[in-house]
């Protein structure tokens, strides 16, 4: 018997989730969670073989944190995340994080089913043209900003000006420009705009 835990802040697929599992009588399912924090108690008390996790499970955890979580317990599960996010820094963050797969919600049922059986068996669970992305992406060079530019690139994302950043920062506007300039040549971008972009492909936004 393989023992499924749920974790998706939207009831209504949890309930559709728990149907589909129904029909398959080698599955069972242990639980369901809303949040990353629920599904970390949850598998203390009662741990599952395969915990099918959403990226994004509104405000706390998400579901990269969830993952490094559970596979850091002593009897850790396996852990797939099934999204409708495909971003390649995402999948990267998830599977470096222990995930033992990434779907996509579009799959087939029949999809999840044998990534479930497959997830408990050990195997990774990826589709081939994601495991392409995923391994090209891990051979790609880290981008790495300081604080401060993180600081400063939060600040960009909202839309604030020069001026604001340096205000909100409580450095010169020279010094916000300085940093543009590092975070510019870091995400090859040569926008604000751009930058954003780039960050949030990344990951860093």
């Amino acid at each position: 018997m393989i023992k499924v835990l749920l974790v998706d802040d939207h009831p209504i697929v949890r309930t559709g989730l728990r149907a589909l599992l129904a029909n398959y009588p080698e599955i069972s399912v242990l639980g369901e969670a809303s949040s990353g924090e629920e599904a970390v108690a949850i598998t203390q008390r009662d741990p599952a073989d395969v915990v099918l996790c959403d990226l994004r499970l509104g405000d706390g955890m998400n579901g990269v944190a969830t993952t490094a979580a559970l596979r850091a317990m002593p009897n850790p599960p396996q852990v797939l995340i099934l999204t409708t996010f495909d971003k390649d820094a995402e999948i990267i963050q998830c599977i470096e994080a222990g995930a033992a797969g990434y779907l996509l919600k579009d799959v087939s049922s029949q999809t999840i089913i044998d990534s479930i059986r497959q997830a408990a068996a050990g195997q990774l669970v990826l589709a081939p043209e994601m495991t392409q992305r995923v391994l090209a992406g891990m051979r790609r060079p880290k981008v790495e900003l300081t604080q401060r530019e993180s600081e400063v690139l939060q600040q960009l994302a909202t839309g604030a000006s020069n001026k604001q950043i340096a205000k909100t920062l409580f450095v010169s506007e020279a010094t916000v420009k300085t940093h543009l300039v590092h975070i510019f040549d870091k995400l090859q971008a040569s926008s604000r705009t751009g930058a954003i972009h780039a960050a949030k492909d990344l990951g860093l936004l």
